[in-house]
């Protein structure tokens, strides 16, 4: 039971390899799990648990029962029309799957740009993306640069005219909004909108940016390349049509 739900699992991820080395566990070891010739110690068990959000009935139990058994909150009756699991359904042509780079402007410094990769993925009707802040973006802000507290997820709600994400940390100890269109591209793979933080008016910093999302597909090279840009850059790092985009020199309206 336990390697049947383990192999469920870690469909969220990239990819095995991927999944090992942010558990730091050896992948030999890992696939025994999977194949269920051997169960993790309990301090491992702890640590796949609070990877995936789930508790150590995955040892007996299936996985879709244990998960199924929460309360959802989005699946409520009151709100299931407008903003819960019936509410979630986007087309893959609208918004495809796969790795995104997103670009926006630092909310805290004028002449930096934060650039980052997230992965968009369809699950029970729902479409999500997973990603995790630039290590040095966390850094300069004196916070934790381990996995679990860069890491951010979302779920993504179809409008009138694009998409909404809203995107939290774990524990929801911050949250942001992203709203994006599609623009006529080339390759028909940019996204252009908006995305604000969850902040008090009177914070240091802006509460709104405009916010590039450009489609990478699985196109390992793409990827590996946005990946090694996260961070801070400047303006003169991005690409002319980028820019367009962003409109660095233009106020928010």
């Amino acid at each position: 039971m336990f390697g049947a739900n383990l192999r469920q699992l870690a469909t969220q991820a990239d990819s095995i390899s991927a999944l090992c080395r942010e558990l730091g566990i050896n992948r030999t070891q890992f696939n025994r799990y999977l194949s269920g010739e051997s169960f993790p110690r309990p301090d491992v068990l702890h640590k796949i648990c609070r990877y995936f959000d789930v508790d150590a009935r995955i040892l007996l139990e299936p996985v879709e029962d244990i998960i199924g058994g929460r309360d959802r909150l989005m699946d409520s009756p009151f709100i299931a029309d407008f903003i819960g699991s019936d509410a979630h359904t986007i087309d893959e042509e609208a918004l495809p799957s796969g790795f995104y780079r997103f670009i926006r402007r630092s909310f805290m410094n004028d002449d930096a740009f934060i650039r980052g990769l997230i992965y968009i993925f369809r699950q029970d009707n729902s479409v999500f993306l997973r990603g995790f802040e630039a290590k040095k973006a966390m850094a300069d802000q004196g916070l934790p640069t381990d996995p679990a507290t860069r890491e951010f997820r979302g779920v993504f709600l179809p409008q009138e005219d694009g998409v909404a994400a809203m995107v939290s940390r774990r524990g929801a100890t911050t949250a942001s909004f992203n709203y994006l269109a599609r623009v006529p591209s080339f390759e028909n793979n940019f996204y252009v909108g908006y995305v604000t933080r969850t902040v008090r008016e009177n914070v240091a910093g802006r509460r709104v940016e405009r916010l590039v999302y450009e489609h990478l597909g699985r196109d390992t090279g793409k990827i590996l390349a946005a990946a090694r840009t996260e961070g801070f850059c400047n303006e003169d790092d991005l690409t002319p049509f980028q820019k367009r985009l962003l409109l660095p020199g233009v106020p928010f309206a």
